[in-house]
């Protein structure tokens, strides 16, 4: 949700949130806040990818604030990047993000989010819902498809792993 107070892009990018908030064209916008589910499937996802980033010449970022426009920035659950990206705030976009559903996130938001990160130029991005163990994938050309087959494919990296293999066994 939106707070009420608007501020420049650049007061944002100089202040610190706990937990971080995106920048929606002048508002700061709250993110929901994971739970153990969504910590432990951030974790083993980011240790899969982690294991992968010199094979594939990317790194992996967590919590990452990411520039999607002139006055909006996002902060992907995990995204990567180029290996040599040193920017303190994405300017380019991931060849990958991922986003971990909380069980307080509402659909209509997470598809705002995607929209932004597809319309900056992302690849591919991977929706998890630890909860309820489900997955999809957004491209340009399949905006959202279930990853019906059980498994996450990042097809410019080629990248893929069962969904299975990093969520927390129940």
């Amino acid at each position: 949700m939106s707070t009420a107070i608007h501020i420049s892009l650049e007061e944002y990018l100089s202040t610190e949130y706990e937990p971080d908030c995106d920048y929606v064209d002048g508002a700061i916008e709250e993110r929901n806040v994971g739970k153990n589910r969504h910590s432990r499937t951030q974790g083993l996802l980011t240790t899969w990818l982690g294991s992968r980033e010199k094979e594939h010449g990317y790194k992996v970022l967590v919590e990452q604030r990411v520039k999607v426009s002139r006055s909006r920035v996002r902060n992907s659950d995990i995204c990567l990047v180029d290996a040599h990206d040193t920017d303190e705030v994405i300017q380019n976009p991931p060849v990958l993000c991922v986003e971990i559903l909380s069980p307080d996130d509402r659909w209509d938001r997470i598809q705002e989010r995607l929209t932004d990160f597809l319309s900056f130029g992302v690849p591919t991005i991977w929706i998890i819902n630890p909860y309820t163990r489900e997955a999809w994938i957004a491209t340009p050309d399949a905006p959202v498809a279930p990853a019906a087959d059980g498994k996450l494919r990042c097809p410019a990296l080629k990248l893929e792993t069962e969904l299975n293999e990093v969520l927390p066994a129940e």
